[in-house]
């Protein structure tokens, strides 16, 4: 089973319990951390902080980001399943409802799970990128990302540099107890091509051998040029086929 690192704040229960602990320290305090933080909490979620694993609620005590948000990445979601999981198997066990073995195995992959070679589109579009950024100094254009449109062309000769205004990618969102603006975070568009694409193959891709690796034709050859899918959405028909062959 594969868990996204921020799953942990869009389980309810769990990120009111964040948000609430964000508030909290988002003033000054004296004292052990953990005591300000227990006699700080709404009732309900001082029942929940203590009926976590140890490993966890210390690890939503941990530093918390220039923000003064929680790091995601810094709990081990997946061990917070697994204790969870196995605790309520004990009671199910102790009702004689259950009768297994349960010998769970985690590991962080972080960035080694999605780090790979730059395909040719990657190499071309981060130097695009840089080279603007470097353009919008020499204007004195301060407040501004530098931006890549029109990248749904094969030939980068079509591409179009541009410069976003931070503003526009903003929106107001609670940090360190304040509302502020902020860059609005992405997450995956559930009612977008791509993952409607996803939603027609995963459950072949659940045990079936389905993965494209370039491997070293990534630069030259056959689809060395292809899009990435976050700029043009995948064929599904392209993907059907692929999965039923």
């Amino acid at each position: 089973m594969l868990v996204p690192e921020g799953l942990i704040e869009f389980i309810p229960e769990m990120g009111i319990l964040i948000s609430d602990i964000n508030e909290i320290l988002a003033n000054e305090f004296e004292g052990e951390i953990e005591d300000h933080i227990l006699k700080s909490l709404t009732p309900k979620n001082k029942e929940l902080f203590e009926t976590l694993p140890k490993a966890i609620s210390s690890q939503l005590l941990l530093d918390r980001d220039p923000h003064g948000n929680v790091q995601v990445a810094k709990i081990d979601t997946e061990r917070l399943l697994i204790l969870t999981v196995m605790r309520e198997l004990e009671k199910r066990e102790a009702d004689g409802t259950y009768k297994g073995v349960f010998t769970p195995q985690s590991h962080y992959f972080g960035y080694e799970g999605r780090c790979a070679l730059p395909s040719n589109f990657d190499s071309q579009y981060c130097y695009g990128i840089g080279q603007n950024a470097a353009f919008l100094m020499m204007k004195k254009r301060s407040g501004y990302m530098s931006c890549i449109k029109n990248l749904n062309e094969f030939d980068p000769n079509k591409w179009i540099a541009a410069g976003c205004p931070l503003p526009a990618m903003m929106g107001v969102e609670r940090r360190k107890g304040k509302d502020k603006p902020v860059i609005t975070k992405a997450l995956v568009e559930l009612d977008g091509a791509m993952f409607k694409c996803y939603e027609q193959v995963r459950e072949k891709w659940g045990y079936l051998d389905c993965y494209q690796s370039p491997g070293p034709i990534q630069f030259k050859g056959t689809g060395s040029d292809a899009l990435n899918f976050m700029v043009k959405d995948p064929d599904v028909k392209a993907f059907l086929a692929a999965t039923e062959a």
